[in-house]
């Protein structure tokens, strides 16, 4: 039922730095949208974070302590260096000592404090990043079908699971270590100028250009880093399809191009990676440079300082200590830096789809249905998956309860979006749908989806085993009603066969049953659901002409209590249906029995000879 489209993601390079380009084929994968707002990012995932405050709470306490601590042991440094009388070469052995165990003391509680702190840290993290993932699944429910057939499945996957993975890791290694850094940065501040205000002004040299250096630097690797994440995503859809299509693949001998789409794809990935670590890298040895400089003039000014008796040895050692504790955060934020840059570009990516437009909610008087006819009515509807050309045109026909109704028509008259719309997989543009003489936009969503079982052309299985699968679309179904359903559908006969029988494993992706054993499950699927109305799309496209008539036998009985809406190319199918309709290009063009079609002799009359091969005179018999 899924609308057939191009999931690859039609993107240029517009709005991106040029990089060097291997080829044409991956062309479709290229990343379009700008950097988005890094201060309302910041602040989503700050709103988020703050779930846990209470958590957050003591491990910010926690890291001030422990900067405090750390904030200690320079000045005790400075004493411990006093306790030396270079005038008298003496000792304050007492004094000495008692330092020296306070230092050993501030160096226990620190050690004991980060450790606990990481431990607590550790836990957040995994909360918000269970959080973000169970939102974001989700969230993926919610959203219309649409942006599933216009958006790399893979690229999809890569935003649940890599970037996720991006933001836990950056959480985990940085959220402390920025607090503590800042409060280092103004406690060694402090500090500096209790100590010195000439030489913390010295000191404060480093600021503006650490400023300047980063502003420069953030500008140009957040783009790269955005493009590296999405070339991340575009590199997972070609896996993605590749192991899909992999018989087609090698069916049509395309290894080579496969091959190479790959290798564009990865040299994309290799050269937005490569410029994004490159642009993040400098920031490290240029601040490395910065706090050389600051300390060197530092030691130059408190030497002179020293040496004419303004302050004394012990001070200028405590002072050059403070200096690294203020320069060493600057540097950790600066090697931080990549980290949380391909967080920010991460996070970024899974809020687009967190703020993607989700499916039209249920009005607050929506109501249930109750004892379900199965009575469908089509007033005027017109329908078009995007702005532009319409896929249906003002389509009306009524249904009664218990008919049989076929749709008829070349690939892409429509058929297959009638009851997409029906069911309300895409929303309506013009018109009406009733069931029961009931709006379907009347109807509660969960009510609605209940009215009808569903058969596609592309078997959809979910890992678990047969009886699950069966099962799938009525859970609390016995094990004699899933047999039942499975001899209905005439898949019983070869489920007996499996060393495992109903418990046999299964999967959606592995090839461990045929397609038309995959398809007579599907059925089964729907004859357990019984649902009033019953929806068949291709239902018998991949079973052989035998089976296929032994489910048509089934499928009339199943069908003599249900409304049915049957899509089938085979027109043995649907001889026998109530109504026929033959769609074109949107319009319902021909309608009637199978009969009153061939005396008509117009479209579905050619179409039933062209397919049985037979002339008019048989034609009639």
């Amino acid at each position: 039922m899924k609308r057939m489209a191009d999931n690859n993601i039609k993107i240029n390079y517009n709005n991106m730095p040029k990089l060097g380009r291997a080829g044409g084929g991956h062309q479709r994968f290229v990343p379009t949208e700008k950097p988005k707002n890094t201060k309302g990012t910041l602040l989503r995932l700050f709103q988020i974070f703050m779930q846990w405050r209470n958590s957050l709470l003591v491990a910010v306490v926690l890291t001030v302590i422990s900067a405090s601590v750390s904030l200690a042991t320079p000045l005790l440094l400075g004493k411990a260096i006093n306790a030396f009388d270079m005038a008298t070469n003496t000792i304050n052995q007492s004094l000495l000592s008692t330092i020296l165990v306070k230092l050993g003391i501030c160096y226990l509680a620190s050690w004991m404090i980060d450790t606990v702190n990481g431990a607590l840290m550790a836990n957040i993290t995994q909360k918000l990043v269970k959080h973000i993932r169970t939102e974001l699944f989700s969230k993926l429910q919610k959203i219309p079908l649409n942006f599933y057939d216009t958006t790399s499945h893979g690229d999809t996957m890569s935003r649940i699971t890599n970037d996720v993975d991006n933001i836990s890791s950056t959480i985990a290694q940085t959220t402390t270590q920025l607090i503590s850094s800042v409060f280092s940065i103004i406690g060694a501040f402090i500090m500096m100028l209790i100590l010195n205000p000439l030489m913390t002004l010295v000191a404060m040299v480093s600021i503006p250009l650490f400023l300047i250096l980063t502003k420069i630097v953030s500008k140009r690797s957040r783009i790269y880093f955005l493009g590296q994440q999405r070339m991340l995503g575009a590199l997972n859809g070609v896996v993605e399809e590749n192991i899909v299509g992999l018989k087609m693949v090698k069916a049509f001998n395309l290894q080579e191009k496969v091959l190479s789409d790959f290798k564009s794809v990865n040299l994309e990935l290799r050269d937005y990676s490569t410029k994004a670590q490159i642009w993040s890298g400098m920031l490290m040895p240029f601040m490395n440079v910065i706090n050389n400089i600051s300390f060197g003039l530092i030691a130059c000014i408190g030497g002179i300082l020293s040496v004419n008796g303004a302050i004394t040895v012990g001070v200028v050692v405590s002072f050059l200590t403070y200096s690294k504790q203020f320069g060493q955060p600057l540097n950790n934020i600066a090697g931080m830096f990549n980290t949380i840059q391909s967080a920010l570009a991460g996070a970024e990516r899974i809020f687009e789809i967190m703020d993607e437009k989700e499916e039209a909610a249920d009005k607050t008087d929506a109501r249930e249905l109750k004892d379900t006819r199965g009575k469908v009515e089509f007033k005027d509807v017109s329908f078009s998956y995007s702005t532009g050309k319409r896929v249906l045109n003002h389509i009306s026909f009524t249904v009664e309860p218990g008919e049989v109704v076929a749709l008829v028509g070349e690939t892409g008259a429509g058929k297959t979006t009638v009851v997409n719309l029906l069911t309300r997989f895409y929303e309506l543009n013009e018109g009406e749908i009733k069931i029961d003489d009931v709006n379907i936009t009347d109807i509660n969503g969960k009510s609605l989806r209940s009215c009808f079982s569903v058969v596609l052309q592309d078997t959809c299985l979910f890992t678990g085993t047969i009886s699950d699968n069966i099962r799938y679309s009525r859970p609390n179904a016995s094990e004699a009603e899933v047999i039942a359903a499975a001899k209905l559908a005439h898949a019983d006969k070869f489920i007996s066969r499996l060393p495992k029988k109903y418990d046999t494993f299964v999967t959606g992706s592995t090839d461990n049953l045929s397609q038309g054993q995959r398809q007579l499950l599907a059925i089964a699927r729907a004859i357990l659901c019984d649902a009033p109305v019953l929806i068949l799309d291709e239902a018998t496209s991949s079973v052989d002409t035998k089976t296929e008539r032994k489910i048509q036998q089934a499928m009339l009985t199943l069908m003599k209590n249900h409304t049915s809406f049957l899509i089938a190319h085979r027109l043995s199918t649907i001889r026998d249906a109530d109504l026929i309709m033959v769609m074109s290009s949107g319009e319902i063009i021909e309608r009637g029995t199978h009969d009153e079609l061939m005396n008509l002799k117009g479209e579905y009359y050619k179409m039933v000879i062209s397919q049985m091969g037979y002339g008019e005179e048989d034609s009639k018999q």
